[in-house]
């Protein structure tokens, strides 16, 4: 077996002893210039150590059998950073998407790339077609990696593709349900989030899948990414498995249902 594991749930394995694993499992992987300035080095050293702390985190998520992984790497907000920490980031980009498709895809796991991708210079978006090419027909787990992307820009999208489709005369205003909606978004072929962590200690989502978070179980840690490792990780999976999930219902109606 790889370092990575298997994904999927192996045969003959009980309901109990998978089911609370997340199935989607979404991370904002925040706190690594903090972590930098801790030991009073440059910012981009540790977007660097944040980079090693991806390549474990998705090792221990394809181990856990996690099912689905999204990063949240580069936010829409983030071109609002100094212009030479932006480039940095984008050249990081570059060099970790060269460095790692090859061990994801001898590995099994399929990439995304999710986010508005025409603000990304020509080589970069090349570096993510060839990256998602490479691992597009692999049976693992899924690595979606949110870039120049916003829960807001995503509504809007889904909302334009909805009117393109009124605007055709394939729908009517009045008919569009949630369920459509859900598939104009981005991930729509995917389980949506069980289980969102944010690491570095701040207690918000920033914009990050808006509508998909509707029902995900939230979990935020002081842990700063670039030190999120395996004790963190089943910290956080211990406390998603200690919940109970009601979707609307009463804790009585979960029980019985179980029972």
């Amino acid at each position: 077996m790889s370092a990575f594991g298997q994904t999927s749930h192996p045969a003959g394995a009980s309901e109990d002893s998978t089911s609370r694993i997340p199935r989607h499992l979404a991370i904002v992987m925040d706190g690594n210039g903090r972590w930098a300035v801790k030991r009073r080095s440059p910012r981009f050293k540790g977007h660097r150590a944040g980079v090693n702390a991806v390549r474990d985190v998705v090792q221990l998520c394809a181990q856990r059998r996690v099912e689905v992984l999204t990063l949240f790497a580069f936010s829409s907000e983030n071109w609002r950073r100094p212009a030479e920490e932006v480039g940095l980031l984008m050249n990081l980009f570059v060099s970790a998407l060269q460095q790692e498709m090859r061990r994801l895809h001898e590995n099994n796991i399929r990439l995304r790339v999710t986010g508005e991708r025409d603000a990304f210079s020509s080589h970069l978006r090349k570096q993510i077609v060839e990256a998602e090419q490479l691992t597009a027909n692999n049976t693992g787990m899924h690595l979606v990696i949110a870039a120049n992307y916003g829960g807001r820009w995503d509504i809007v999208q889904a909302a334009q593709a909805l009117a393109r489709r009124v605007a055709a005369g394939e729908l009517k205003p009045e008919q569009i349900t949630e369920a459509d909606f859900a598939q104009a978004a981005c991930l729509s072929d995917l389980p949506e989030p069980d289980l969102f962590i944010r690491t570095g200690g701040e207690t918000r989502v920033s914009n990050f899948l808006l509508w998909q978070l509707a029902y995900t179980e939230l979990y935020f840690t002081e842990t700063l990414w670039p030190d999120f490792g395996s004790e963190a990780l089943d910290e956080a999976l211990a406390d998603f498995a200690s919940r109970q999930r009601r979707f609307g219902r009463t804790g009585e109606q979960i029980v019985a249902a179980d029972g």
